[in-house]
């Protein structure tokens, strides 16, 4: 099918990558991409990192105005899909409705509100609105505590201490970023923000969000002027529910990434899928694995491309002047080799399935070459190699 409507739904990264791949693949029929924030598509990543040292909301934007017009792709904003009937083949918004041939879901998260008592005093960051409301409230002395030690509360903090704030972080789970990186690379980043000033509390998640502060499992209270919620995210799939697609965690859908209606797809955040290489259904949170998906949706539309999508993925965080660089997947259980101050090797079923970075982009490089292989090198491949990989 090359000229049928392609409604998307979602536009975030991957649901604009949708809108551009297909074009690029020739696709010559419409092509509408809704989104409920107001305004063009923008980088979500740089938010809490670049954009609150800045300002510049400018350079978050994907592409000009300018760009929808030339690719004929109609581009709506401002604008909810309430509904998807699967029937007729037909999005609702509002009192509009909107047929489609093919519609593809990238509805993406929205921020993981934990059942804390006085939550609603928390600010989040999840949108460009969020991240104005933050930086503008950083701009004298603050006293700031971060619910959640992930990537978002700890990108943030490293920012705020930079700017001179007392910086507290409450992370329930006994150690930082524990859901996705090792214990070793979790120590150093310890240590790291620990070095940065920054006072952290593992194992001791918040209780309730006051009118001064926090109150910690612990009964220990911190002042704070500005509470940050950075408990996580969960995905976007009440449209599918209600449609009666298949959800556990995100859209169910298969190796092409197609629902269990073949006329719908579902990409990046909001979307679950086995990984090729371990077999488990995983969803990833990573805008690098939603313009992957929808680079591949886009080919299967176009050309009825059928190849199983089995792109390795690859995560990265800015904290102060590190960046982390996670290449591949570690499953629970999954052992590590520590190889000098930046790198931590992951294996699973005694294969390589991940590797962790500090600044060391030729590692990383190399890793995603290796774990993109048919056959990936073993413990005892690498052990023989003095875990060098280099030498593959």
């Amino acid at each position: 099918m090359s000229d049928g409507h392609v409604v998307i739904v979602g536009a975030g990264q991957g649901g604009l990558q949708a809108a551009m791949s297909l074009r690029q693949e020739g696709h010559a029929g419409p092509v509408t991409l809704i989104g409920a924030e107001d305004g063009l598509p923008y980088q979500r990543p740089p938010l809490s990192k670049d954009y609150l040292k800045t300002g510049q909301a400018e350079k978050l934007v994907l592409r000009p105005a300018g760009f929808f017009d030339r690719k004929a792709i109609d581009l709506r904003t401002g604008i909810k899909v309430d509904a998807v009937d699967r029937a007729a083949k037909r999005v609702r918004m509002g009192d509009e409705t909107l047929a489609f041939d093919t519609l593809i879901l990238a509805t993406g998260t929205r921020n993981l509100i934990p059942p804390i008592a006085g939550i609603s005093r928390a600010l989040g960051l999840r949108t460009l609105a969020d991240a104005q409301r933050l930086r503008g409230s950083l701009t004298r002395p603050r006293r700031v505590a971060v619910i959640g030690g992930g990537f978002i509360g700890l990108e943030f903090a490293a920012v705020a201490r930079s700017f001179g704030h007392e910086v507290h972080i409450a992370e329930a789970a006994p150690r930082l970023m524990s859901r996705v990186v090792s214990p070793e690379m979790s120590a150093r980043f310890r240590a790291k923000h620990e070095a940065l000033g920054t006072r952290l509390h593992l194992g001791n998640g918040v209780i309730e969000v006051t009118e001064i502060g926090v109150v910690l499992a612990n009964g220990m209270e911190i002042v704070a002027d500005l509470v940050l919620l950075a408990a996580g995210v969960r995905p976007n799939t009440e449209l599918a529910e209600a449609a009666g697609l298949t959800v556990d965690n995100g859209v169910v859908v298969d190796p092409f990434l197609r629902t269990a209606d073949p006329h719908i797809y579902a990409l990046g955040d909001c979307c679950a899928f086995s990984d090729s290489r371990s077999g488990i259904m995983v969803r990833l949170e990573s805008v690098q694995a939603a313009t992957d998906h929808a680079r591949a949706i886009a080919r299967t539309i176009v050309n009825g491309h059928q190849a199983p999508y089995a792109a390795v993925p690859w995560f990265w965080s800015d904290q102060a002047d590190w960046k982390l660089q996670i290449a591949g997947l570690a499953v629970p259980g999954a052992t590590s080799v520590t190889i000098g101050e930046d790198t931590v090797l992951r294996f699973s079923a005694d294969r390589l399935s991940a590797v962790e970075t500090i600044n060391n982009p030729k590692v990383h490089m190399k890793a995603r070459k290796l774990l993109a292989q048919e056959t990936v090198p073993t413990y005892s491949d690498l052990a023989a190699r003095n875990f060098d990989l280099a030498m593959f």
